[in-house]
């Protein structure tokens, strides 16, 4: 009979090894582990539970098979994926990956409305919260042994599966409170902003003046909550919008530059390389070829 820990036995099949570190609860029916330190392309099977991941650390080119190939975008640290059950689904690693799994028994879906949001793979998308949520509870599982600290953590976890099985609101973004110190909320808006224009300049000035703190602390809060500084951040969103004009359009190199927000063709052949591994002509006829394959 398939249980909670059947995602981490796959898991494991698949990789070769144990996780980092993990917890669990077979009565709350969860499963949080820590994966690290591995590199080149994996096939996991369909899995009895959904999954709700964490890219902590490590390199920013991790890609899901998408179709017929690896999908344009990535994911980066700071990005949150959901991975349902049932599902096959392949992963590119280019580098070190570090990544947190919280598996959530499916069973404990079954009459709750968030089952939707499970139905299918949600990847790489911002979620700073779950993030955070993450990144506390991760702390506590290296910290010194403490009668307090399991129920903490388990604590943490619970707020952690509440968030996840809330979802995205379903009338659009909340109505945002008025308060004078920093939310998540605020630092989602941001993110969101960039996503949908990433070719708009979002200077750090304009990025700090929307989650109401001072640019030194949007810094801080930031890469605390993402991994990432926020122009690492601007740099990816325009990557990935690139990618995909390159395959969608025939627009020039110098016209897709400007069209993604950077300041000269040369400046954006050099990042799309180190971000791609490959010329930006070099992708397009990829692309290209293997879509008419």
């Amino acid at each position: 009979m398939a249980t909670h820990w059947d995602n981490r036995a796959i898991i494991c099949d698949v990789l070769g090894r144990a996780p980092d570190v993990e917890m669990g609860s077979i009565g709350e029916g969860w499963s949080l582990c820590r994966w690290r330190q591995f590199v080149g392309s994996y096939a996991l099977p369909p899995l009895p539970d959904p999954m709700f991941i964490v890219h902590i650390s490590g390199k920013p080119q991790i890609k899901t098979w998408d179709k017929d190939g690896w999908s344009q975008s990535s994911s980066i640290p700071g990005c949150a994926t959901i991975q349902p059950s049932g599902m096959p689904s392949g992963w590119l690693v280019d580098g070190e990956l570090d990544a947190v799994t919280l598996s959530v028994l499916s069973d404990l879906l079954k009459n709750i409305s968030a089952t939707e949001q499970f139905s299918k793979l949600r990847f790489a998308f911002a979620d700073p919260l779950g993030v955070a949520l993450t990144r506390q509870i991760l702390s506590e599982l290296y910290a010194p042994d403490a009668d307090e600290r399991e129920h903490y953590v388990a604590a943490m976890v619970n707020a952690l599966k509440a968030h996840i099985l809330a979802g995205p609101p379903a009338h659009g973004n909340p109505t945002e409170i008025p308060v004078s110190d920093f939310s998540a909320y605020r630092l989602h808006k941001v993110m969101n902003a960039i996503l949908a224009n990433p070719a708009d300049e979002h200077s750090l000035e304009e990025m700090a003046a929307t989650a109401g703190v001072t640019p030194p602390h949007f810094c801080r809060i930031f890469k605390k909550a993402t991994g990432i500084t926020p122009h690492q951040y601007v740099m990816k969103a325009r990557l990935d919008r690139a990618q995909q004009m390159l395959v969608q359009t025939d627009l020039t190199l110098a016209a897709l530059s400007e069209a993604t927000g950077f300041q000269s063709q040369s400046h954006f052949s050099r990042a799309f390389r180190q971000y791609a591994g490959i010329a930006p002509s070099e992708y397009r006829d990829q692309r290209r070829r293997a879509g008419a394959g």
